[in-house]
């Protein structure tokens, strides 16, 4: 299946009654967006201990822990498909819960931040608060790795040349998310994305919910958000119980690959 959250988007395969073996190259290969089908994340739906075990792939064929707007995406076609409001996820980030929010929007609670210098991870202990990098960064965990800079006005700067700059930082032996994010108001956040093993993307959960904690932790807005990404809203809620994170999904197609393809790939 091909879906995308806000144009942060997905190939998704549904394994659940036939196990799938993907490999690094097998992902590399399907998320070319010339030779392949093209994606930010593959994402893998096998049985678990709750609903479903989902499992991510970024498209320079390494894993990721979590992926806020896939999960987002696989939740509705598993509400759908179930007739249930609710689900129970779990992931290499842990378990989360899935709700339907009504209007046609999706919210996934993404778990407690990760707020040590050692959980995010960094290289050595630092104040995650003001990282020792050029532009006064913060650090936070999702299950994976977040750099997110706060600047005066998010569409001046060179996210294509700041990107890899700090994804490849010393500071993150994991490699790290890349945000850029204006604060509008107390409450709305204009934000752009670098995703760790991708480049630009359009939008990202994990980095919108780290964006929020680590504005918050500033004290730059409050704790319930809007943040408006190249490809459109996302509303983050950091709560007692974890960091919600509430948007719209797309179900583009779904599909089977050619037999030409899958050989290609062997």
């Amino acid at each position: 299946m091909k879906m995308h959250g806000l144009g942060n988007d997905f190939v998704v395969f549904d394994a659940r009654a036939e196990a799938i073996d993907v490999t690094p190259a097998m992902a590399q290969a399907i998320g070319h967006r010339q030779f392949g089908v093209g994606f930010d994340q593959l994402a893998v739906i096998t049985q678990g201990a709750g609903d479903a075990h989902l499992t991510f792939y970024n498209s320079d064929g390494s894993l990721s822990a979590a992926c806020g707007n896939a999960t987002r995406c696989i939740a509705r076609y598993l509400m759908d498909e179930s007739g249930r409001d609710s689900l129970h996820l779990t992931t290499a980030r842990g378990d989360l819960a899935a709700k339907d929010a009504g209007g046609g929007l999706t919210s996934v609670n993404m778990g407690h931040p990760q707020l040590n210098w050692d959980e995010v991870p960094l290289a050595r202990e630092v104040d995650t608060l003001h990282l020792p990098i050029d532009g006064d960064p913060v650090a936070t965990g999702m299950g994976n790795p977040h750099c997110t800079f706060f600047v005066d006005d998010a569409e001046a700067v060179d996210l294509s040349d700041l990107g890899p700059r700090a994804e490849h930082d010393p500071l993150y032996p994991e490699r790290t998310n890349v945000q850029v994010a204006q604060i509008v108001g107390p409450d709305h956040i204009r934000m752009r994305v670098w995703e760790r093993g991708v480049g630009v993307t359009l939008a990202s959960g994990s980095s919108s919910c780290a964006t929020a904690v680590a504005a918050a932790r500033r004290g730059l807005t409050g704790r319930a958000v809007r943040i408006d990404l190249d490809g459109g809203t996302l509303h983050i809620d950091w709560r007692e119980d974890g960091v919600w994170m509430t948007g719209p999904t797309t179900h583009v197609f779904s599909g089977t690959f050619t037999p030409e393809f899958l050989e290609s790939l062997t």
